[in-house]
């Protein structure tokens, strides 16, 4: 083991290569600043390597190690120096022993140049140039690991409610049509809001094959109909008027038409988005609105909901408006059913998330990203076992959710299920109980839904 005197900070050690670039970048050669800080860099890199092989600094999936060991990153600052080296494309620094205090500052000169530099010779090469010999610098290229990816239906499988049904196909035809060019048919649109506030936000079936967790990795129209849906239930129960219900339906529903101009490789990539895919990905924001501006007809709002659904209340988020531009009350509640929903549904690289955790990612967000209020109201509205979840009691029983306690939110009424996936007779509410005062029942987990389970003939028998 190294001893204690000869190890480096870690924190200390990145903050000083960035440091180093910084400076590089603003004195000239030789100037007293640049001097200190690579003699302070130098110092602790040969305390470092003394009696060893290398230093090894990695950034892995946005963590930090040194010589393979993970260290602490408990603040904004050290998160912002590693996005300043991973931005230049450099996940690795490597440095032998034998390292100079020219091979240093060299290096400083050259990671403060190859942020303006076109892309041209391997780094090697270029390091050589420059006589760094004992400093290697790389990128992690991630593999193809698609071999591995679930692959998930694109929609909802199996039966469906009607209305829902028919409003999936509907926006389905309308987000083609803005892909090829043929723009809005308001009419269309008009329509669709309909059925939603009429029929889907109004069926428990609806309800619950888009409230529980869903196995599939929705499509862009799909997704825009659950948030609609799911906007408009929190639009209920924080009592809008009817002409402010039918314009966040319309909005919600529209809120993603942005997506139509982002290649689909990238909307279904099976991995993390990389810098640049980033980039395209958030400018969907711009996109929609700057599409739903030109077309008349359209609730004001609209467009505003669609540039700004991805902001947070604290001036965070995307697009950049400033810290100032808090977001239209219209977009903070659309953006409690978008994360909701996106969360609950399923991803090439990752299982859905279970609605109470999902619930609960948006009471840490609460306050900060999202509207506090809006938040309790749409948890109030589905509670935390919503229509159409799978759950398990602690007598070890199987059902589905087929109706919600306001008063008891944690003891909703279910219907049990047997072997064969079938509804079984009756009823039991978990809010029952017993002559001692004790609960004769609580549900414990929700479960991923068993394949080839027909949420309609539990939901629609209530």
């Amino acid at each position: 083991m190294k001893p204690e005197a000869d190890r480096v900070d870690p924190v200390a050690l990145l903050k000083g290569l960035v440091s180093l670039r910084r400076l590089t970048g603003l004195y000239p050669a030789g100037h007293p600043t640049i001097e200190q800080k690579l003699t302070e860099l130098d110092d602790a890199v040969q305390r470092h390597i003394r009696g060893t092989a290398a230093l090894r600094l990695d950034v892995i999936h946005g963590s930090a190690l040194l010589d393979g060991i993970p260290f602490r990153q408990d603040s904004e600052t050290q998160a912002q120096i590693l996005r300043e080296l991973t931005d230049l494309g450099i996940d690795s620094i490597h440095i032998a022993a034998g390292v100079t205090r020219h091979e240093l500052l060299a290096m400083s000169e050259f990671l403060w140049q190859l942020k303006e530099a076109p892309i041209g010779e391997p780094i090697d090469v270029q390091l050589a140039a420059r006589q760094i010999r004992h400093i290697t610098l790389g990128r992690l290229v991630p593999l193809d690991t698609r071999w591995k990816v679930v692959q998930w239906p694109d929609s909802p499988t199996g039966a469906l409610d009607p209305s829902y049904e028919l409003s999936l196909a509907l926006t389905e035809r309308t987000f083609d049509d803005v892909m090829s060019g043929k723009g809005i048919n308001l009419a269309t649109i008009r329509d669709i809001v309909h059925l939603l506030i009429q029929k889907v936000a109004a069926s428990n079936a609806a309800l619950g094959q888009i409230l529980a967790v869903k196995l599939y990795e929705n499509l862009t129209y799909c997704h825009s109909v659950n948030v609609a849906t799911l906007s408009l239930l929190i639009g209920r129960q924080i009592g809008l008027d009817p002409a402010s219900t039918a314009a966040v339906a319309e909005a919600a529903l529209l809120h993603d038409i942005g997506k139509t101009r982002i290649p689909l490789e990238i909307l279904k990539k099976p991995s993390a988005l990389d810098k640049r895919e980033r980039k395209m990905m958030e400018a969907h924001t711009t996109y929609g609105a700057e599409i739903l501006v030109e077309v008349e007809g359209l609730r004001p709002l609209t467009p505003t909901v669609a540039l700004e659904h991805h902001r947070g209340i604290d001036g965070g988020g995307y697009p950049d408006l400033g810290p100032a531009a808090v977001p239209h009350f219209m977009s903070q509640l659309v953006a409690v059913a978008d994360i909701y929903e996106a969360m609950t549904g399923a991803r090439s690289y990752q299982d859905p998330a279970m609605p109470e955790q999902a619930c609960l990612v948006l009471a840490r967000l609460a306050g900060t990203k999202l509207n506090t209020a809006l938040v309790k109201a749409f948890v109030n509205a589905i509670s935390f076992f919503p229509l159409g979840s799978v759950v398990r009691t602690d007598r070890d029983e199987i059902g589905v959710v087929v109706r919600t306690n306001a008063a008891e939110p944690l003891h909703p009424v279910i219907a049990l299920m047997g072997a064969n996936r079938e509804r079984l007779p009756g009823e039991i509410d978990t809010s029952r109980r017993l002559l001692s005062g004790e609960y004769e029942r609580h549900v414990i987990e929700t479960l991923r839904p068993q394949e080839g389970l027909d949420l309609n003939r539990f939901l629609a028998a209530s």
